[in-house]
């Protein structure tokens, strides 16, 4: 089985992508990430994206994509952008309350989110959700997780944030398991109750059955790691997670 690529979520390292997005993606490209994750374009066209990324040797490996760019009329320019910049995972990073604050409401995300992958097949790409801390809170006997996860079409995918996940109480390896065959993109962030700048390997998660679960039943395609917690030198503990998971083999 072929390894599993590592990419890098840019809100890890958004300061420094608003100074200087092309060498930041340079940056990245020597630690040895082998894609990008976009949070955001910072004034840059698909093809000025792209270019910076083929120079680089780097993938698109998703973009956190507003609800509202996937609807109406502006459905198609978000294809459009995706195809030039050659991403196919069109992840939702958040969502209004109002999709969300009760179990119907997520009934409705999960149908809405149904059209939308079927949508998006001929094209060749992928919508899914990611998660923060809210979506395991208990709701009418169940969460929000499961719910939108229970309803969803298959061709949804999960973007679990495993340190968001365990934020909220849950543990991440209890969905890996449920929902297989949906974690095609993961969010590699670690949890330390002690630590809240920890980097991958200092924590609390259970790395190695994590890859296990996600080599053995995920069909994951993309490792992303998101590290969010350092204000002062982002560069460098994205760094020190991609020495820290060449260590673990990945």
């Amino acid at each position: 089985m072929p390894s599993i690529p590592v990419g890098v979520q840019l809100y890890s390292v958004r300061e420094e992508c608003s100074r200087d997005l092309p060498g930041t993606l340079a940056a990245l490209a020597k630690m040895g990430y082998a894609g990008v994750e976009f949070a955001g374009y910072h004034g840059r066209s698909a093809r000025e994206l792209r270019g910076m990324l083929d120079d680089l040797e780097l993938r698109a490996c998703g973009t956190h994509t507003g609800l509202d760019t996937l609807l109406g009329d502006q459905f198609e320019a978000t294809v459009a952008f995706n195809q030039e910049l050659g991403n196919r995972y069109l992840v939702v990073p958040w969502i209004g309350e109002e999709r969300r604050n009760t179990k119907s409401a997520w009934l409705e995300t999960a149908a809405l989110f149904s059209q939308l992958a079927e949508k998006l097949r001929p094209h060749g790409m992928l919508v899914g959700y990611h998660n923060h801390d809210v979506e395991f809170h208990p709701m009418e006997g169940s969460t929000g997780f499961d719910v939108f996860y229970g309803a969803a079409d298959p061709a949804v995918i999960m973007q679990l944030d495993l340190g968001n996940a365990i934020h909220g109480g849950a543990d991440p390896l209890v969905y890996l398991k449920r929902y297989p065959g949906r974690s095609v993109t993961i969010h590699l962030k670690e949890f330390s109750s002690r630590n809240p700048r920890a980097i991958i390997g200092e924590g609390e998660v259970d790395w190695g059955e994590v890859f296990a679960l996600c080599e053995a039943q995920g069909k994951t395609e993309w490792y992303i790691v998101e590290h969010e917690s350092d204000p002062t030198n982002p560069l460098d503990s994205v760094a020190r997670c991609r020495e820290a998971l060449r260590k673990m083999g990945k």
